[in-house]
């Protein structure tokens, strides 16, 4: 059998929820970088059912040297997705506004964490939006405890050292905009620039305009030209973890194992003797 796809389709999604096992947990991660907060956004229209997702407190630790978004401890994550209704047995859909780049955060998350059924709703909440799909309007009401027992280590994962090393003798992809890569501007972290060695690879460039993933062929021949697809290593980062994760998403759509560098520039630059590069 072929393996599960780890996006799921508004049609697909909207069979799931009619009545009758196993109805997934469906968790909303909308964010963005500088905010409105995603609840607003929530309260305004979400999947039916679905139950708002904070990035700050469910999906991360407090921010510090590990960065903006540092891993979540195993004791938290795991009581959040209990708290949201993820259990071990239980199909998971997670979604953002469009562009999956939130809802990817999620989705590695609990695959790092051992959960075998997670995908990601492929467009968003706009997607759902445009199908002309029922919505549900206000706070929601409280999902029922899960079961989910957290195991860390089923994705590989760097630290910095890692990260530098990757970007030496394998591939090294910056998931942020080209223009932070360079160094020309740095609208968040204190220092601009990246990874001595790392390759600029937007995420934006591996989803289509209505925020839906480009099809396997496509995103392929993208990372090829970026070096990525052969016999060498491929890791991700990104500002603090999160689009980077939508960078391993695409990587694995495309047939491309990678490690994630959760840390990513955010704690890079926490150290002031790690190396910068501008260009």
């Amino acid at each position: 059998m072929p393996a599960k796809s780890p996006l799921i389709t508004v049609s697909d999604l909207s069979a799931l929820l009619e009545p009758g096992p196993p109805v997934p947990a469906v968790l909303d991660v909308r964010w963005s970088l500088g905010g409105p907060p995603g609840i607003e956004d929530y309260r305004a229209g979400h999947v039916p059912g679905a139950v708002f997702t904070d990035m700050n407190t469910d999906l991360a630790a407090p921010p510090g040297e590990g960065g903006r978004h540092p891993m979540p401890a195993v004791a938290d994550f795991e009581a959040s997705m209990r708290r949201l209704g993820v259990s071990d047995g239980r199909p998971v859909v997670v979604y953002d506004g469009a562009a999956s780049t939130a809802a990817a955060r999620a989705w590695w998350l609990l695959r790092y964490f051992g959960h075998t059924d997670v995908r990601v709703l492929d467009g968003g909440y706009r997607a759902w939006e445009q199908a002309g799909l029922p919505a549900e309007e206000g706070s929601g009401s409280a999902a029922g405890p899960g079961d989910f027992t957290a195991r860390p280590g089923h994705l590989p994962l760097l630290d910095a050292g890692g990260a530098a090393a990757l970007a030496r003798s394998g591939v090294l992809l910056d998931a942020r905009a080209g223009e932070r890569y360079r160094g020309e501007t740095e609208p968040v972290d204190p220092v601009a620039g990246h990874i001595p060695g790392a390759v600029s690879a937007p995420t934006t460039e591996n989803v289509a305009e209505d925020g839906t993933f480009l099809p396997k062929k496509k995103l392929l021949a993208r990372f090829k030209a970026l070096g990525a697809g052969g016999a060498s290593e491929v890791g991700a980062y990104c500002g603090s973890g999160v689009t980077a994760a939508h960078e391993v998403l695409a990587l694995s759509l495309a047939g491309i194992p990678a490690a994630l560098y959760a840390g990513s520039w955010s704690e890079w630059v926490t150290d002031p003797s790690r190396p910068v590069e501008t260009s």
